[in-house]
This record gives C-alpha cells, sequence and structure tokens, in this order.
C-alpha cells in the first residue's frame, strides 16, 4: 500500500485499510475476538485493538495526516481530549458548540476539574489569546448549527502555552474539506457516526493526532475507560468510508442550491449555510474549507409552532436528529435540551444524496402549508 501522500482522498478512502497478502479477502474482515493467540503484541482486544479497528484508524489516520485511536462514539473521543488535562486546567469553548461538548465541560467545571471560557467563533484575535493561556482550547468548525467557520489557518498557527492541546471537532466539515493537523491543530476529533459511517447504522468516533505522546495518552485513556468501538460498528464504519467522498460531493452540491432557493422563499426569514455570501463566515470558508459541507440552518418568518409544522409535513426529508448520512434529516434545533438559547424557528437540514429537485419539492411543499 502506498503512503496517503501519494495517492488521492477519493483513492485513498477506497484502497487503505485493506488486506494485502495472497489468499486473504478482499475486504476487511470483520473479527469479532476479544483475545488472541499470545505470541505478539496484539492480546486483549481491549488493549491492542482489533484488525477490524485498524482498518479504520489506518484510513481516518491517512485522510488526517495523523494516527488515529477509534473509540465507541463521538463523546468517547472528545472525553479521552478532556482526560489528558491537568487539575485546574483552562478551556476554553465556542459560544456556538455542540450540546455534547459542552455538557462535559460544565460537568468538569462544577467539580472543578477544570475552569471554562466561552469565546465568539467570528473573534479570531480572541482565539489567538486564549491558545497562549488556555491548556485547552476547542474549536468546531463549521459549528453545530449555526455554521460559523472560524480562521483556523491563523489560530492554529498562534503560540501556544507549553503542553496546551488544540482541539478541533471536524465532524462537520470531514478531512476531505478541512485538515486541521495539517494547519496546525494537535488534535482532530471525528464523528463516526456521521459522515464516515455514513448511513445512520453505528456509533463511533476517531481522535487524529501527530503527538505520539498523545496518540500513546489517547490509546491509553482508550483501554483504562472501556470506550472500545465496537467490532460490527467498526467494520460499518470502514465500509461507510469507502464512499466518503462521492456522499459527500453529491449532497454539498445539493446543499448549496437548496441554500440559495432557501434564501428566495418568501416563508424563510434567514439561511446559514458557509456557501452563500450572505453568511457572515462566508470569506473565511472561501478560504480555508474545500467544500462547504452538506449542512444549512434556516430560520422562518413563523415562530416555533410554524417550524414543527414544517418538520411534520416533509415526507421524502426525515424529522430525525443527527446527521451526515445518506437521508436527509431535518430538527428543530431549540427543541433539544440545552439548545433553548438558539433561535425558536431554526431548522438544521443534514442534506443527503437524494436527487435535488425531489428535495425542493419536498420542503417548498411543507413550507407552503405549515401555515
Amino acid at each position: 500500500m502506498n503512503p496517503p501522500s501519494r495517492l488521492k482522498p477519493a483513492s485513498w478512502l477506497v484502497a487503505a485499510g485493506r488486506p494485502s497478502e495472497p489468499g486473504e479477502p478482499l475486504n476487511t474482515p470483520l473479527v469479532p475476538a476479544s483475545n488472541f493467540l499470545l505470541g505478539t503484541e496484539r492480546a486483549y482486544a481491549r488493549d491492542g485493538g482489533t484488525p477490524t479497528w485498524e482498518a479504520l484508524e489506518t484510513i481516518v489516520g491517512g485522510l488526517e495526516a495523523g494516527r488515529a485511536v477509534a473509540f465507541a462514539s463521538g463523546m468517547a473521543a472528545v472525553a479521552a481530549v478532556f482526560e489528558q488535562l491537568p487539575a485546574g486546567a483552562g478551556v476554553v469553548l465556542p459560544d456556538d458548540c455542540y450540546q455534547g461538548v459542552v455538557g462535559l465541560a460544565l460537568a468538569g467545571a462544577e467539580k472543578q476539574r477544570w475552569r471554562v471560557q466561552r469565546l465568539a467563533l467570528e473573534d479570531t484575535q480572541g482565539w489567538v489569546q486564549a491558545c497562549a493561556v488556555a491548556d485547552l482550547v476547542w474549536l468546531e468548525s463549521p459549528s453545530n448549527p449555526l455554521l460559523t467557520v472560524v480562521d483556523l489557518a491563523t489560530i492554529a498557527q498562534a503560540p501556544r502555552k507549553p503542553g496546551a492541546i488544540l482541539a478541533v471537532d471536524n465532524t462537520f466539515a470531514t478531512p476531505l474539506n478541512q485538515q486541521p493537523l495539517e494547519l496546525g491543530a494537535t488534535v482532530s476529533i471525528q464523528s463516526v457516526t456521521k459522515f464516515i459511517g455514513g448511513h445512520s447504522d453505528l456509533l463511533g468516533g476517531v481522535a487524529t493526532t501527530r503527538d505520539e505522546a498523545l496518540w500513546q495518552a489517547l490509546r491509553r485513556s482508550r483501554m483504562l475507560s472501556g470506550a472500545t468501538p465496537g467490532t460490527l460498528e467498526a467494520f460499518l464504519a470502514v465500509r461507510g468510508a469507502r464512499t466518503l467522498e462521492l456522499r459527500l460531493q453529491r449532497a454539498q452540491q445539493t446543499a448549496q442550491v437548496l441554500a440559495e432557493r432557501l434564501e428566495q422563499h418568501p416563508r424563510v426569514a434567514r439561511v446559514r449555510y458557509p456557501g452563500l455570501p450572505s453568511h457572515p463566515t462566508h470569506a473565511t470558508a472561501r478560504r480555508v474549507l474545500k467544500g462547504f459541507g452538506t449542512i444549512l440552518s434556516f430560520e422562518l418568518y413563523g415562530g416555533a409552532a410554524e417550524a414543527d409544522a414544517v418538520c411534520q409535513r416533509v415526507q421524502l426529508i426525515r424529522h430525525a436528529t443527527s446527521l451526515g448520512a445518506v437521508e436527509s434529516t431535518m430538527e428543530r434545533r431549540a427543541a433539544i435540551p440545552g439548545q433553548e438559547h438558539l433561535p425558536p424557528s431554526l431548522l438544521r437540514l443534514s442534506v443527503g444524496i437524494e436527487d435535488v429537485e425531489d428535495l425542493w419539492a419536498d420542503l417548498d411543499a411543507a413550507l407552503q402549508t405549515a401555515w
């Protein structure tokens, strides 16, 4: 197998992590083993992993240009990063951030494990200053669900406190649209549940780094916490990753069309999508992202009741949470616990790979009849 630097990402996704010896299966096998015959470093799955986990780590690590550690969920990967902090550490989080990360950070702050500060994602200078004093700088770009894009190229090059971690939740962008480690981040986190798996049928997470000591520490955290990926989940994630490039390209092309049409719709007050010139961080997105992604949020002229009605009236689009899969899903984010601060009529739409005209007909019909 050639190293990832010799292959384009689309080719790496298809070729990486496969068996290579004559007589072995073409595809990475599902290895449902807890322990192995002694004689090599691999003895017990929780300590050393399985060939199925390792295939997933090879794929994502190559895409992110680092070494990956697979976990049972995206939040397990997040928790492992937080586990590396010293007592009383300073943590800086975005004002617009996945509620699971916020919940974990605030729970630790309540127990005085660390101190938490929130910053606006657009405040590039504030983030640069935070890098000099914080033990963990946590960025999410594009953010969930307002799709703010940070100037990661500038922030990642800012001087950091010795031993500090600059972590980037790269789930929305995927490694195909953004490579945080290449820009200078310490660790990049993916919720494998989303785009890498791509079919709404698994939970998983991956943390990738170039720091050998941090890579070892993350593996140790996984072992001690038992936050290991399931064998079937890892197998499904590997299979899903093979088509990531195709799915992403199709869905983000459709997302651009839908965002442009929604912006002109009489029932829509505002559309948030990095690919729109009207988006507050559109210029930054053009500079730091290779693609604008498949997630968009839009607000209605009505309120929560009208937004809920739209969710109930769509038929092709599924009224469901999560994102990044082949099917389009939509939900009212302010209805989610911990997201009550968001505009009450804001709907987050994860665009799948359905035909763009069918999706638009479904959306338009729901908007026209919701009130």
